[in-house]
């Protein structure tokens, strides 16, 4: 008798024990509450991060295509700008147009242009009468043995154009003095 009482005992534990696994999961709790399943929230966790991902790469582009069209608008500005100068008394030179340059590099994009010599000696007295008058100037070899004293150096075309016209006349600069475009 106490044989089948132990017996009875191990086999109820047992069950109790497998009902009781089934019962404390936590999907199967989640159920009986109307809860989701711990797989729908993976999903749904998953589906938040896609559509936060979404959100962010439409952000990206967005800035990409206002960056691009900024570009093309300060392309467009800078342009207008050129083609005005060249159509105002050829104010703005290419260096290639005179051969290339000789001088190895330039750090700036553009710069005004107060004389330009075939002798050395004639171009460092300008060298010297820019500096005298405040100006940080600097002389430009070419390939064609033309050199450039240059004043103002300047990655803003608007400001080039603005100083050249304001220096225009003066003792440093000539009438004709004009803007070289460092490409």
């Amino acid at each position: 008798m106490w044989v089948k009482e132990d017996y009875a005992m191990k086999k109820t534990l047992i069950l109790a024990v497998m009902l009781l696994s089934v019962v404390s999961s936590c999907d199967f709790v989640r159920t009986l509450a109307g809860r989701p399943t711990s797989a729908r929230l993976e999903e749904m966790r998953e589906e938040r991060m896609r559509a936060e991902e979404a959100r962010h790469q439409a952000v990206l582009d967005s800035m990409e295509r206002a960056e691009k069209a900024l570009a093309e608008a300060l392309a467009a500005r800078e342009q207008e700008l050129l083609d005005s100068l060249t159509q105002a008394h050829g104010t703005v030179l290419n260096p290639s147009r005179l051969g290339g340059l000789y001088t190895t590099k330039l750090e700036s994009k553009y710069y005004i242009v107060v004389g330009a010599f075939r002798n050395r000696t004639f171009a460092e007295r300008k060298l010297t009468q820019c500096n005298e008058a405040g100006y940080t100037a600097t002389i430009i070899s070419f390939r064609n043995g033309l050199l450039a004293v240059s004043v103002c150096p300047s990655d803003n075309l608007e400001e080039t154009l603005r100083t050249l016209k304001k220096l225009r006349g003066t003792e440093v600069c000539p009438e004709d003095g004009w803007i070289l475009m460092n490409i």
